[in-house]
């Protein structure tokens, strides 16, 4: 199996197949902010910002996947995004379950994004925060939105060490030799 995720990983369309999946969770939340009227919060915000860092690695993997150190940077890159998405996400559900006990929070107004990247400011339409901290606007089976990334954050790290662990492994050129 790792054998055939490192030829998997070397090939361009399972970048391709990363920046889908990000793509479609950007949409998504396009969808829930323009088409259902769900304004994002500063760290659904924050959670964007680490998808976009998802789509971002997998372009880089994109560039070159046969080159072990664009492949290395862009996996090492996806993982980095994964984790900090699964931070933020996790705060954000604390934040809910805080709230939902009576609990009192408010989260930051503006965008806290460093100087040198203020996204908030090249693409407000993505990153701007409107919405409150905490409130509950949607949920699917009984898992609110940050609930599901924090699932989601976890299976992109999953996958990210399994395609980062395989590169070490050597591909026997010889299929009928075991």
């Amino acid at each position: 199996m790792l054998e055939w995720l490192k030829q998997f990983s070397q090939q361009r369309r399972s970048w391709l197949l990363l920046l889908l999946t990000a793509s479609g969770l950007q949409l998504t939340a396009l969808y829930f902010q323009y088409g259902m009227g769900l304004e994002p919060c500063m760290q659904c915000v924050y959670i964007r910002a680490a998808v976009a860092g998802i789509m971002l690695a997998a372009l880089l993997g994109l560039l070159a996947p046969g080159s072990l150190l664009l492949r290395l940077s862009a996996t090492l890159g996806w993982l980095a995004a994964a984790g900090y998405g699964w931070l933020e996400a996790r705060k954000l559900s604390d934040i809910e379950q805080l709230i939902a006990e009576g609990g009192f929070y408010s989260c930051a107004l503006f965008a806290d994004f460093p100087d040198w990247l203020p996204l908030h400011e090249w693409l407000p339409a993505l990153f701007d925060p409107i919405g409150p901290c905490g409130a509950i606007d949607w949920q699917f089976a009984g898992a609110s939105m940050a609930d599901w990334m924090r699932w989601i954050f976890i299976a992109y790290g999953l996958v990210a060490l399994l395609v980062l662990a395989c590169q070490w492994v050597r591909i026997n050129p010889n299929p009928y030799k075991g």
